[in-house]
Order: C-alpha cells, then structure tokens, then sequence
C-alpha cells in the first residue's frame, strides 16, 4: 500500500483546511480492510495519534483535536481526509497517514500544516 498525502499549508488560528490522502498501488478490496489513520509529528516532539476510522467506519480522535477534526474515508476511491476546524497554533506539524491491517503498517510521506498566530 503506497500512500500519498496532500492538502498542508499555511493556515491562520481559528481557520480551517483539509487533509486528503490516496492509497495508490492498492486495489479496493485490500484498502477496504485498512483501518486508517492520520499522525503528526511537530518539531521536537513525538508523533502522535491524531484521529483514526476503521473499517468499519468507527472513529476515534486525540483529545486535543475532538469537536474540531473529523476523519472521513471514501473507500470507492481509497481514500481518506481530515477536516480541520478552529485550528490553532499548536497543530503545527506535519501530518502523516497511516494505514493498518494486522502486523502491517504503511506510512505516507506527510504534509506540513502551518497554523500561524
């Protein structure tokens, strides 16, 4: 599963912007049994878990991002997305996808979201 993200920038506290990331190489019967998640990694610090959504569709979200972020998944074009809402300085980082089945954990490249003050 090669994963491909897109969507950073440079954003200003309290606006918005959205994350999106494609499972190239992937043939939808195998994306579909990926539970799917979204990292960061701001500087200096470890990556953390941002928000995830199963196959199933089941979500959970840091505690940090719960009622701003919402991760979403369309599996018709194996894809998933992070809306960000109310961002703020302290979601600076780099935002990486991440996809999961069993042992196997496939890391995308990440893109830089920059929230400025």
């Amino acid at each position: 599963v090669q994963l491909q993200a897109s969507g950073g920038g440079l954003v200003q506290a309290g606006g918005s912007l959205r994350v999106s990331c494609v499972a190239s190489r992937a043939i939808f019967s195998v994306f579909i049994q990926h539970e799917m998640g979204w990292y960061r990694q701001a500087p200096g610090k470890q990556r953390e878990l941002v928000a995830v959504i199963t196959a199933s569709g089941s979500t959970n979200y840091a505690d940090s991002v719960k009622g701003r972020f919402t991760i979403s998944r369309d599996n018709s074009k194996k894809a998933i997305s992070l809306q960000m809402r109310s961002l703020k300085p302290e979601d600076t980082a780099v935002y990486y996808c991440n996809a999961k089945r069993g042992v196997n954990t496939y890391w995308g490249q990440g893109t830089l979201v920059t929230v400025s003050s």
